[in-house]
């Protein structure tokens, strides 16, 4: 216990017109937020300050960061700024790391208010990188638009903010630390925690009858694998590769995809792995490799999961009670199509209605927590193979066998200038919501596309009635095929990013081995035609293809 009250400042500041959280919170450039003065303490502030303040003084809140540079330091604000704003107790992971499903699971545990997640997920880190403050909300999962809207009307107007600067948190030492503070009944609490403890809960032992290979990209997620997967599941310390974090993840973006996991896809190509996986760096997205680099798109392991719930212990035993998916999948079960942003997934799961979800950006969770969850995926993937005894492309391909292969690619065009961005979307979707649009037929080589129906995505939920509108520019054909064109929201800030995602179901087996640029290509060639996004960017080809 400190010996001196630790006073309580008011800091005078200015508001910013930026500071609207995203679907992932918000992301700017580290230098932003790190250069900007007051930036992060107004965020910060906002966030606190849209918590009512009865429910604020006293309470518990839990804070995490995926180990990125300037995490320290924004997590050391964080500490002064909760203990101002009359926070009770923070709980923190050692060093301040804490993977985003672990941050989900202990706000559940423990009936912590909220937590502060610092990360920008996928995107790069290091001082020339992205950086992000996430906000979740008591069930754990990402704040509502109810939670953003008043951060946000909180950000437009705020002119100071409550700080303790003499407060120092030494994030390296573990257990409880305690400060008086000025004209404060009870003492400010923090509780350093080693990340993987209150997040490893019951597992089932899963025999690794394969060689495996997971690869954490020099994310907070090395701790966790080193900890559930070598030391309690029995992996070879050499299969976790990259496990060390860093603070700008090795310079490269920590996103598992076949471009920025290349290391991995060409070790699992050799053919001496049996099961390789990948994880971003909080630990919620995740990618599935086979032997020889076999890879499993995010539909596919989501629908392969729906099938074989008999082989997972969590749903043996509770059952499932309904299927969220952002994805386009083909399973017997009853779906909830929602928007992109896991958010729109807690109501559904807090009411009882679903217990699987998933997202085509490789993120799969249950209700176990209100996140999204990489290290639970790839447990999922061991247990389904240790049951059917099988690897990663025999269960897919029998998936195929009986209800057909979804093909399944995504363009990323990153950093395109917003303006250009707004006006391609806008015009876009005066061109499909024309009423002669739905009649179009496109021709391309020898295969012909009739268009069923077009429409701008709108989602109302089923539990509250809330509508969400403006959520993708859909072009469903009369085959089942798609495309879906979409501003994503989870960039960091230098530009917009535009995605163009196409799908096709093939359910003759014959035809379920060809290559997925060949079997799409005529479907992207229709959406670049359309769009015309490549004049229209001064762009020749997608930042990424996934």
């Amino acid at each position: 216990m400190e010996t001196n009250p630790i006073p309580v400042v008011t800091v005078q500041t200015s508001p910013f017109d930026d500071q609207r959280p995203g679907t992932n919170g918000l992301r700017r450039k580290t230098a932003v937020f790190e250069g900007k003065k007051n930036y992060l303490q107004n965020y910060i502030q906002s966030v606190l300050s849209s918590i009512d303040l009865r429910d604020r003084q006293g309470c518990t809140m839990v804070v995490g960061s995926d180990g990125r540079y300037f995490s320290r330091a924004a997590t050391e604000i964080i500490v002064q700024m909760a203990a101002a704003n009359g926070i009770g107790r923070l709980v923190i992971g050692h060093n301040g790391l804490l993977s985003t499903p672990a941050v989900s699971c202990i706000i559940r545990k423990i009936k912590a208010i909220g937590g502060i997640i610092l990360t920008a997920s996928h995107n790069p880190g290091g001082p020339g990188g992205d950086f992000g403050v996430k906000f979740n909300v008591a069930n754990g999962g990402p704040s509502p638009d109810t939670v953003m809207e008043k951060i946000a009307q909180v950000s437009r107007t705020l002119e100071e903010y409550a700080i303790c600067p003499d407060l120092r948190i030494d994030l390296a030492r573990l257990g409880r630390h305690d400060f008086d503070l000025e004209n404060k009944f009870k003492p400010f609490r923090v509780i350093i925690l080693y990340c993987v403890l209150l997040y490893f809960v019951v597992l089932y032992y899963i025999p690794l009858y394969y060689f495996v290979l997971y690869c954490t990209l020099l994310s907070v997620m090395g701790l966790y694998v080193r900890r559930i997967m070598c030391d309690e599941l029995g992996a070879p310390a050499n299969a976790a590769v990259n496990c060390v974090p860093m603070e700008d993840f090795g310079g490269r973006p920590p996103e598992p995809n076949l471009t920025y996991a290349a290391p991995l896809v060409d070790a699992m190509k050799g053919g001496d792995i049996g099961f390789g996986a990948a994880f971003d760096a909080d630990g919620d997205r995740y990618m599935i490799l086979g032997e020889n680099g076999f890879f499993v798109n995010p539909s596919d392991s989501l629908a392969v999961m729906a099938a074989n719930l008999s082989c997972i212990p969590y749903f043996r035993q509770l059952g499932l009670k309904g299927f969220d998916t952002h994805t386009h999948t083909h399973t017997p079960i009853s779906l909830y199509p929602t928007p992109t942003g896991w958010r729109f997934f807690g109501n559904l799961m807090d009411s009882g209605r679903c217990s699987l979800c998933g997202e085509e950006s490789f993120g799969t969770s249950s209700d176990h927590i209100r996140e999204k969850d990489g290290l639970w995926s790839v447990l999922v993937w061991l247990s389904m193979m240790a049951a059917r005894k099988q690897g990663v492309d025999e269960i897919v391909k029998d998936h195929w066998a009986k209800l057909g292969r979804n093909y399944f690619c995504r363009f990323d065009y990153e950093g395109v200038d917003p303006r250009a961005a707004f006006y391609l979307m806008r015009d876009l979707e005066g061109v499909i919501t024309d009423k002669a649009f739905p009649s179009q037929k496109f021709a391309v080589g020898n295969t012909v596309y009739s268009v069923e129906r077009a429409d701008n995505f709108e989602y109302v939920d089923p539990v509250d009635g809330t509508v969400v509108r403006n959520q993708g520019l859909r072009i469903i054909f009369t085959d089942a095929s798609r495309l879906v064109f979409r501003l994503s929201g989870s960039g960091g800030g230098a530009g917009a990013t535009v995605r163009i995602y196409a799908e096709s179901l093939e359910r003759d087996p014959e035809r379920q081995n060809r290559e997925t640029q060949a079997v799409l290509g005529p479907l992207i060639a229709i959406a670049l035609k359309i769009s015309d996004i490549h004049e229209r960017t001064g762009r020749r080809s997608p930042t990424v293809i996934t």
